[in-house]
């Protein structure tokens, strides 16, 4: 779950929108961050405010690698057709990571007929580009919300619905569910559909029309790790971070299956493998799993394995380690074949 942390988010937010309801507009905007969600809801926003009644061949869109940046300068020189305006949009161009002195130079004094629109999912502040368009324009970060600028989003979002959340379920949908808020939108239209006329969401409405891809895709992970397939759990691991998945969360699901795994160690030793889905209170086809599992496994390197999960956690929390890193080293140890 995201942690709490400050962001001035709220404050760009009220200047884009006292822009749009004035309608002064600023010759470049910078939408940028790990919150897709938010980049496209400011996209198209601005988009849609800069361009006004003027028609679609007075806007010029951009996108991906590989950009002129003399061509798009042209474009931005070129007066709008019967219009106020011409804007530009360039996506996930690179320039704010690689740099582009042609175009940061270009800003510094563009077109006073031309409004630049930038949406990038990461930007390096020491950049030519970020600089001038921080000089000259606006630029908002996107991130994922804390969880009470969550809570209160999904509150707001559900309640325009006719509907109302308690805290302790909105808690448990974002475990479910993950924070990621394009998920989320959809996952919160399946339970206002789910619940028809019913104004309450409860958790046993999340159970139900909610799907568990989440803890399913962990799950998936420690599958991989537990079978020493080094480069699927790496590939997951990764795709759960870009999902904005606490490494922490991630984590103590690992440290869960080597303990899970030792506990199935212990019964088959002592010849009782047929206790192993009740002890570890799980269903016996997936049990029958972790006794094929556990038969690679010494009792001491389960315990080893158990010991560096808690060795790691200890580590991240004394601020000696990453908790990003810390979760890597324990994925490629624990797949060394």
């Amino acid at each position: 779950m995201a942690a709490k942390k400050t962001t001035d988010y709220p404050a760009k937010q009220r200047q884009i929108n006292e822009d749009i309801a004035n309608g002064t507009f600023r010759p470049c905007y910078l939408i940028y961050g790990d919150e897709a969600y938010l980049r496209i809801q400011n996209k198209d926003k601005l988009k849609k405010a800069l361009l006004g009644s003027a028609d679609s061949m007075n806007m010029s869109h951009y996108e991906g690698a590989g950009l002129n940046p003399l061509e798009i300068i042209d474009m931005a020189e070129t007066l709008p057709f019967f219009a106020e305006r011409r804007v530009i949009v360039i996506e996930n161009s690179g320039f704010f990571k690689n740099g582009c002195p042609e175009l940061a130079e270009y800003l510094k004094k563009p077109s006073e007929s031309t409004a630049f629109l930038f949406v990038e999912s990461a930007v390096d502040k020491r950049k030519d580009m970020y600089k001038a368009v921080h000089k000259t324009g606006l630029d908002i970060c996107c991130e994922t919300p804390d969880e009470t600028m969550l809570s209160k989003w999904i509150i707001s979002k559900l309640g325009a619905d006719g509907k109302r959340i308690a805290p302790r379920t909105i808690a448990y949908l974002l475990t479910r569910v993950g924070t990621d808020m394009s998920n989320l939108v959809n996952e919160m239209e399946k339970l206002v559909c789910y619940t028809a006329d019913r104004a309450e969401i409860t958790e046993a409405d999340v159970d139900a029309v909610c799907a568990n891809w989440l803890s399913s895709r962990i799950f998936e992970m420690t599958d991989a790790i537990v079978v020493k397939n080094q480069k699927k759990a790496m590939d997951i691991y990764y795709d759960l971070l870009a999902l904005k998945t606490a490494p922490e969360q991630i984590l103590a699901l690992i440290a869960r299956q080597f303990n899970l795994l030792l506990i199935t160690k212990e019964l088959v030793d002592k010849g009782k493998s047929a206790e192993v889905a009740s002890a570890i209170a799980l269903p016996p086809f997936i049990a029958s799993k972790y006794v094929g599992w556990a038969k690679g496994y010494s009792r001491k390197a389960l315990k080893d394995a158990i010991d560096m999960c808690l060795e790691s956690d200890a580590a991240v929390k004394s601020g000696k380690l990453d908790h990003t890193i810390s979760v890597e080293m324990i994925i490629v140890k624990s797949t060394v074949r």
